[in-house]
């Protein structure tokens, strides 16, 4: 197995790092007698996230993914149609791999540890990581970008013709 570089778990660290203290964060803001989150299971069949992690880490970083792709957990996890919710839903099996949307988050979640590990963290200020949401700004297909119009006015027009 391929152990990772130490820019790779340091790129990896800062993303997980920011959703744990945004999460905590939101915690220690709640009103007096909000109902505290429970307990995530214990996470399975963890592919790019750290073995590590706890399943309230993972509930954690799951929501900010949600948010910053605005979308939901049902988008990447298939329905167990043998397990039922109190409101008579089927649950989530979040172990499952059937869904392709699951495999495409996978990829894109390599394809951010690898641009903050490969290029960010190898600015000389460091740069800002990019996330999920530095493209997808709440929508699960990016919105294409419009550039600006040109707006050229700090430079001289060129001087006339001389024909």
């Amino acid at each position: 197995m391929k152990t990772a570089s130490p820019k790779f778990a340091f790129a990896l660290a800062t993303l997980l790092g920011g959703a744990v203290a945004l999460a905590t964060a939101a915690r220690a803001q709640a009103p007096a007698g909000a109902p505290e989150h429970h307990d995530a299971p214990p996470p399975t069949n963890l592919q790019v996230l750290p073995k590590t992690m706890t399943g309230e880490q993972v509930h954690e970083l799951m929501h900010k993914w949600e948010a910053s792709l605005g979308s939901e957990c049902s988008t990447c996890h298939a329905a167990d149609a043998t397990k039922k919710r109190p409101d008579g839903r089927p649950m989530l099996n979040f172990a499952d791999d059937s869904k392709p949307e699951k495999a495409t988050a996978r990829l894109m979640v390599r394809m951010v540890q690898e641009i903050n590990a490969q290029y960010i963290g190898k600015l000389p200020d460091g740069g800002e990581p990019v996330t999920c949401a530095t493209c997808h700004r709440g929508h699960l297909d990016p919105p294409p970008f419009v550039a600006p119009p040109d707006h050229d006015h700090d430079h001289p027009a060129p001087p006339p013709s001389s024909r």
